[in-house]
């Protein structure tokens, strides 16, 4: 019902050794050993997602804290690029800065954009069609200080952003571009799925998550950012107790102390390999459409294309829906979630687990298509059992 990974045995083997170490994670010199696990998995991490190779890399508590990082960069450069200095002037007196979303943007991004002083109703939204992509015909002319923020991964659908072609646009008119990818952005290990994700290269800082499609425990995100000196510079701490020979992860994020997120990461990454990922999110997609294709062969309606892990469906009117989704919750073989998307109640299926079956998707299947008959019939037939 929530886009809510599994917990892979090695990552979580090594959740709790690094629980053990007790090490404070964010300055290489109070725990070098853990800032080499957390530099290793960053590097295969941009590596398996096709981001450049060069660029700052940090882990947060999800995408969430993603967004707000680099959008916080985002903000530095576009502001420096018109000789203001935001870091250190705030944003009295600024140059004004357009925003551009989508009509369906996360609201981790618009929560990111208010927390910033972007406030959460002015940016810029930008119709979309009829999964949820923004139209790249309806993408305006920008001018001066300007931050587009793209999505890799509708929440409802799995729909991408056509990334490439407003990129582009983006880039011409001298915006910055972000990437909201929470769970998205790891269609890029799959070469089935790859197609998907055309131009992210193109973006200027990416977030996702890996306690989503990676598998790893809570919590766990990822922030990228290509201009390294814009991170550091929304993020970095002036602290001379803190000096460092080396890159701290406390320059590039909020946090001056968390966990050892990364040795999560890096032990998830070792265990899989690369064949190992691209199987887990090409089995999961899979799942999906089985789930798709169960629902329609039953009759209900499927509301998305189903090119990633995201499923909606509908089971009649508004309540009949309502209803179905109650019974499926109440039934106990499976929980989905009740969502609102383009004027329609649905309900919403994602997967993303190492652990989902066929036998899972099929028992779930049957429990969701006995819910939804026996909702369907009259009152005094089995609905009130199927509700009680």
């Amino acid at each position: 019902g929530y886009v809510v990974g599994g917990t892979l045995p090695a990552s979580i083997a090594a959740h709790w050794l690094a629980t053990a170490w007790d090490q404070n994670a964010p300055h290489p010199a109070a725990a070098p050993g853990v800032a080499a696990f957390e530099r290793t998995a960053l590097r295969w991490i941009a590596d398996l997602l096709g981001l450049p190779p060069d660029a700052a890399g940090a882990f947060v508590s999800g995408a969430s804290a993603g967004n707000l990082c680099g959008l916080a960069a985002a903000r530095h450069a576009v502001l420096a690029s018109a000789g203001w200095d935001v870091d250190a002037q705030g944003l009295f007196g600024a140059p004004a800065v357009t925003v551009v979303v989508g009509h369906e943007v996360h609201p981790s991004v618009t929560k990111a954009l208010g927390v910033l002083g972007f406030g959460r109703e002015r940016p810029m939204r930008v119709p979309v069609d009829s999964q949820g992509r923004m139209r790249a015909d309806r993408f305006p002319r920008l001018t001066g200080p300007s931050i587009v923020c793209l999505q890799a991964g509708n929440v409802n659908t799995g729909a991408f952003d056509p990334i490439s072609e407003i990129a582009e646009q983006a880039h011409r008119d001298g915006a910055w571009v972000h990437v909201d990818g929470a769970f998205g952005l790891w269609a890029q290990a799959s070469p089935r799925r790859r197609h998907l994700c055309d131009g992210i290269a193109q973006a200027d800082s990416w977030a996702t998550d890996a306690h989503k499609w990676l598998n790893v425990p809570y919590d766990s995100g990822l922030v990228f950012v290509r201009d390294r000196e814009a991170l550091r510079a929304a993020m970095g701490v002036s602290a001379a107790y803190l000096a460092s020979s080396g890159e701290a992860a406390c320059d590039l994020t909020p946090e001056l102390s968390r966990r050892a997120r990364g040795v999560d990461a890096w032990a998830a990454l070792a265990s899989l390999g690369r064949s190992g990922l691209r199987e887990l999110i090409e089995r999961c997609c899979v799942h999906a459409q089985r789930f798709a294709q169960g629902l329609r062969a039953a009759g209900h309606e499927v509301l998305n294309d189903v090119v990633l892990n995201q499923v909606l469906v509908r089971f009649g009117d508004a309540d009949t829906t309502r209803r179905t989704i109650e019974a499926i919750q109440l039934d106990g073989t499976c929980w989905c979630g009740i969502t609102e998307w383009q004027g329609r109640t649905a309900m919403r299926i994602s997967v993303c687990s190492w652990a989902t079956t066929a036998d899972d998707v099929d028992r779930s299947l049957a429990a969701m298509i006995r819910c939804a008959r026996d909702c369907r019939l009259p009152s005094n037939g089995r609905s009130g059992a199927a509700l009680s």
